[in-house]
């Protein structure tokens, strides 16, 4: 596994845990985001997903930081879920870097298994010998309209 994967998985799976510590340590303060499932407009800074990763790690609710509207999900569930990179692609560009893949996310629940899919890209720059994440893409993975819905 490359450097960069490896980097990719450790901040990814700092999301997953509501790791919050890890995920600064591992997103420049400056992240820009399009995360298409929570709002149309970009996204700024890292105290929006601060408070996503704690209202995520607490005991009381169902969600996780990147699933924040589960469906029919109890809070018992959002433990049993884990992630993988479909069609991962890396390309490294000297002291930068872009990670495009389908982010799969296989979640167990009392009724099954469930699997979500994201498309997402991430870009990542190498800040003081360490790489950060410095901007995300996020697009469904599945055929969107066009034209938003007329009304």
């Amino acid at each position: 596994m490359s450097e960069v994967r490896s980097f990719l998985e450790r901040h990814l799976q700092s999301i997953f845990e509501s790791d919050s510590l890890t995920y600064r340590e591992t997103t420049d303060e400056n992240l820009t985001l399009y995360e298409w499932y929570v709002t149309p407009h970009r996204i700024e800074g890292l105290p929006f997903h601060d408070f996503m990763m704690t209202e995520a790690g607490r005991d009381d609710t169902a969600g996780f930081a990147l699933d924040p509207q589960p469906k029919g999900s109890s809070p018992q569930d959002k433990g049993r879920v884990r992630f993988d990179l479909a069609n991962y692609q890396e390309q490294v560009f000297g002291e930068s870097a872009v990670c495009s893949y389908t982010l799969l996310i296989s979640k167990g629940t009392a009724s099954g298994v469930e699997v979500l899919s994201y498309n997402e890209s991430r870009v990542l720059v190498k800040i003081d010998s360490s790489w950060k994440v410095v901007h995300v893409h996020k697009s469904p993975s599945w055929n969107a309209p066009f034209q938003p819905p007329a009304g």
